[in-house]
């Protein structure tokens, strides 16, 4: 009997420890809780914010189906049958979307939900508002993954009002950046190996120029040939001329430059052929030629005229870029073109030029033809958001590309750590002997 007892207890006393220590360190999760917040956001999410979160979708899944009209009752003979064998008991519940598991991020949480037979993922976007509201996050996004299946992003609070993004040491890995961070809290990558040529429109002070210097400011440590075509005088790329292998400050000036950039496209051509491969990543290493990065800063002013001269540089310059689009990615040439205001009234050459550029970057734009042209033709979704850009969320801005569209903001790199840093990394500029044209 003695024995028995002593069993019993132990195995009482045992629980009873469990629940003790569990009680002990929810107290202190919540006790450090504000200072783990403050300091250490990403563990304060991971520890106390994704379960409680998590528990909130479990219990409001069923209810938030039917509320959004997501829910699919069963059929009425099902109910008739419930009656008849069950004396009077309750219906089979209606039929809701299965929800797949709740996956934590940095600084929120993502599930994929199967679609029922006849939703289409356009009914979910218009539940979003609705989700954020019962799950008490800052945002959901809901984008179709594959057929019959949407993908649920909840952003738990806000990562663009304050965006932390760590420093880059080193030179990463080549033509791949991180200018910024994203609405889900992952960092803003540039990858140009993968989106070789970019679009980015905004008005002034809308983070235009903070995303190009967040940009250049990436690439200066890398083995590339960076060169700036600002044909405001070079107001804007002057910052960076220490490190740049060219720059034009004028249209014609300019003119001559890209004619040099498709030479040099076209000699690469040639060398890719006689060693048979398709780009000059096929060539051995020490073969490579370097990659070369053009920056045009206010695309308007090449392709704005006054006079029947001014017409025929224009063209030229626009055909030059067309054809560096076109020519450039498999031979180590990659655009980045901005401007204040993008617009078919500035010639069929930029509307071609625009088709070469698959990923595109737009902050808040002056007029809607600018965020037209630049998010319109890849997403009807993107480009709502754009419109929404308000002027107090300066950095803010849309991004798109064929793999979709987010909202993010990008790193705040000031005047003076920009010419810090082409004066760091001035020793690492390439000298491209066939970029230097004299002036006829």
């Amino acid at each position: 009997m003695r024995l028995a007892s002593t069993t019993t207890s132990a195995g009482a006393t045992g629980p009873s420890w469990v629940l003790l220590v569990a009680a002990v360190l929810v107290s202190g999760l919540l006790l450090v809780g504000p200072a783990l917040r403050r300091r250490h956001p990403v563990a304060w999410w991971l520890l106390l914010g994704f379960p409680v979160a998590a528990f909130r979708v479990v219990r409001t899944w069923r209810p938030l189906m039917a509320g959004c009209g997501l829910a699919v009752s069963r059929r009425p003979a099902l109910t008739v049958v419930s009656g008849l064998v069950g004396n009077g008991a309750p219906p089979p519940q209606p039929r809701v979307p299965h929800r797949g598991l709740i996956r934590p991020t940095a600084g929120g949480f993502v599930l994929l939900v199967r679609l029922l037979p006849g939703q289409v993922p356009e009914d979910f976007v218009k539940a979003a508002p609705a989700m954020a509201e019962d799950w008490q996050v800052h945002a959901v996004r809901v984008t179709s993954w594959q057929p019959g299946v949407v993908r649920v992003v909840a952003s738990a609070s806000d990562p663009l009002a304050a965006p932390r993004m760590p420093k880059q040491r080193g030179s990463g890995h080549l033509l791949r950046v991180a200018v910024g961070v994203l609405e889900t809290g992952a960092a803003w990558v540039v990858d140009l190996r993968r989106v070789p040529h970019w679009l980015i429109v905004g008005a002034t002070r809308s983070g235009k120029s903070t995303l190009i210097n967040a940009l250049v400011a990436g690439l200066a440590p890398q083995h590339v040939a960076l060169v700036g075509i600002d044909c405001k005088g070079g107001m804007e790329l002057s910052l960076y001329e220490p490190r740049l292998s060219a720059l034009a400050t004028n249209r014609e000036q300019a003119v001559r430059l890209l004619a040099a950039l498709v030479d040099l496209t076209l000699d690469r051509m040639s060398v890719c052929r006689a060693a048979r491969v398709r780009n000059v990543w096929g060539l051995p290493d020490k073969e490579r030629p370097v990659p070369v990065v053009v920056i045009v800063d206010e695309i308007a002013e090449l392709f704005l005229v006054a006079s029947r001269s001014e017409k025929d540089e224009a063209q030229a310059a626009g055909t030059a870029l067309i054809r560096l689009a076109q020519l450039g990615a498999a031979l180590g040439v990659f655009l980045v073109v901005a401007g204040q205001r993008v617009g078919s009234d500035l010639g069929p050459g930029v509307t071609a030029l625009r088709a070469q550029l698959g990923g595109r970057v737009c902050h808040r734009v002056a007029d809607p033809g600018t965020a037209e042209m630049a998010l319109g033709d890849l997403n009807p979704d993107a480009l709502k958001a754009a419109q929404a850009i308000t002027p107090e969320q300066a950095g803010t801005a849309v991004l798109a590309s064929g793999d979709g569209w987010e909202r993010a903001r990008s790193h705040l790199i000031t005047e003076a750590e920009a010419e810090a840093v082409a004066a760091e990394y001035a020793h690492l500029t390439p000298v491209l002997s066939e970029l230097h044209v004299e002036a006829p």
